[in-house]
């Protein structure tokens, strides 16, 4: 069924080295990560301030990525792959898959949909990127997990040894006793702690390893230690946090941990790896000749938007098909790939296409508080104008689940879609390509993904095709203005 969401939106809206660079910076708070909208942490002390890595600087950095844009299978997840980190990247890549798989299962394949906050994303942030040293912490948000279902893990990776570290690994093995008794004297008296509860998890070397997951150094090298909720207290407690000063830690470090904390205070100007091979970044340097003079009174046009990106390769090869046709797109991008890989929206800018919003880390924003929708879609928008130069004017919900209240949080005007080629599901190009030619009509805008190689893959065919059918391709914006 076509839901035509234009038309009516126009009526109402009008070796090798990887440079990483570091600065100071606080770690996002639980309402502007993860879509943490319940996230908690009661009777704890505000978490310290860790360092924030320019990922751009990370050379041959990609961010897999994976997403639906359905309400009912509501998922994104994102996670790093560094070269020469394989290790890491083949752990995070096992626990989000076997998160996915569970999700999709049990919500998506089991009826009951995106009801009842049952969402799952993933997201993710460096906490070091620097010298032999690789730190980076997932943050989910499961909405089919009892309380909160707010989580996040640490990884860790030892350039020196070639080797995945736990969060754990960054404590002596000889120190752990000395070092968890202090956690359990800094957690005492804590509102909602379970004492015996918390003594048996740390006594126990499986279930400590497993609830000391999340760990990383502060600003003035500190261990931060975040339990989530329910692991060592009453699941309403919340979770708690506890920063072992750098004078007490130090001496409980392993080798690694000394490493790391030293590239937290004073990171070197490069990341190495150990890679043997890393991948030329492909930027395509088209340049738009002009504003579009299309009049789309006067003739077909079709706006093809791209949700999810910049992702590299894809992004690039996309934009390389759009020039060959002379086509312009509307990608809705997500922040935190933008601040990834901002070469990338400068280089769809500046062939001519446009840059919309699609929110830090693709929440369901209909579940967030007003404040945490707006610090979704400012962050985003200031890496766009970072990239770009210039801010955008659109967003298009995660979802498409927008309301009143979101409307009322951010000054974007929201797009949404006619043709959905259901590409997330359907990894096809030439099903994504044939979904497309066959629903495509006048002034329709069309819903796909850039993050998926197979629907990269799909837009010759399409651009051939419509071409021959007489479809100009425009942006959003172009489209609302000469309508």
């Amino acid at each position: 069924m076509r839901t035509h969401t234009l038309f009516p939106s126009l009526l109402l809206l009008g070796a090798l080295t990887f440079t990483a660079a570091c600065s100071p910076g606080s770690s996002d708070s639980p309402g502007t990560g993860a879509a943490g909208a319940q996230a908690g942490s009661a009777a704890s002390p505000s978490p310290s301030p860790v360092r924030t890595v320019d990922p751009s600087k990370i050379k041959g950095l990609e961010i897999v990525s994976d997403s639906s844009e359905h309400t009912s299978c509501p998922f994104a997840t994102s996670y790093p792959d560094v070269p020469g980190a394989q290790a890491m990247t083949a752990a995070m890549k096992k626990d989000v898959e076997g998160r996915v798989a569970a999700f999709r299962s049990g919500t998506c394949e089991g009826g009951s949909g995106g009801a009842d906050g049952r969402e799952l994303n993933i997201s993710h942030q460096f906490l070091v990127a620097s010298g032999d040293v690789l730190g980076v912490r997932l943050t989910t948000q499961d909405g089919t997990s009892a309380g909160s279902g707010l989580s996040a893990a640490t990884y860790w990776y030892d350039g020196k040894a070639g080797a995945h570290r736990t969060a754990l690994g960054l404590v002596a093995e000889g120190s752990v006793d000395a070092f968890t008794s202090e956690l359990k004297e800094r957690l005492k008296g804590r509102e909602g702690l379970d004492a015996a509860a918390l003594d048996d998890t740390l006594a126990d070397p499986d279930s400590r390893a497993a609830v000391l997951d999340d760990m990383a150094f502060t600003a003035d090298g500190g261990l931060r230690v975040s339990f989530d909720r329910g692991d060592v207290g009453v699941p309403a407690a919340g979770s708690f946090t506890v920063t072992v000063p750098r004078k007490t830690v130090t001496p409980w470090l392993s080798g690694f941990g000394e490493r790391a904390q030293r590239q937290t205070l004073q990171p070197d100007r490069s990341l190495d790896l150990g890679a043997t091979r890393v991948p030329a970044p492909s930027v395509p340097t088209h340049t738009a000749s002009g504003d579009d003079d299309t009049d789309c009174k006067k003739v077909k046009c079709i706006a093809l938007t791209f949700d999810d990106g910049p992702a590299a390769p894809e992004t690039g090869t996309l934009l390389t098909y759009l020039a060959q046709y002379k086509a312009r797109a509307t990608f809705f991008t997500v922040g935190q790939n933008v601040a990834a890989h901002p070469e990338l929206v400068r280089a769809a800018a500046r062939a001519g296409n446009e840059i919309g919003n699609h929110s830090w880390n693709h929440p369901d924003l209909t579940k967030l508080t007003p404040e945490q929708v707006a610090s979704q879609l400012n962050r985003t928008s200031a890496a766009i104008k970072a990239a770009t130069g210039k801010e955008p004017t659109l967003f298009r919900p995660p979802y498409g689940a927008v309301n009143a209240q979101v409307k009322a949080a951010t000054k974007l005007s929201p797009v949404l879609w006619d043709v959905d080629t259901e590409d997330w599901k359907y990894r096809d190009a030439d099903k994504v390509a044939r979904t497309v030619i066959a629903k495509a009509a006048r002034n329709d805008v069309v819903l796909m993904h850039d993050i998926h190689p197979t629907s990269v893959a799909a837009v010759p065919q399409i651009l051939r095709t419509l071409t021959a059918q007489g479809y100009s391709f425009v942006t959003v914006s172009h489209l609302r203005a000469t309508l």
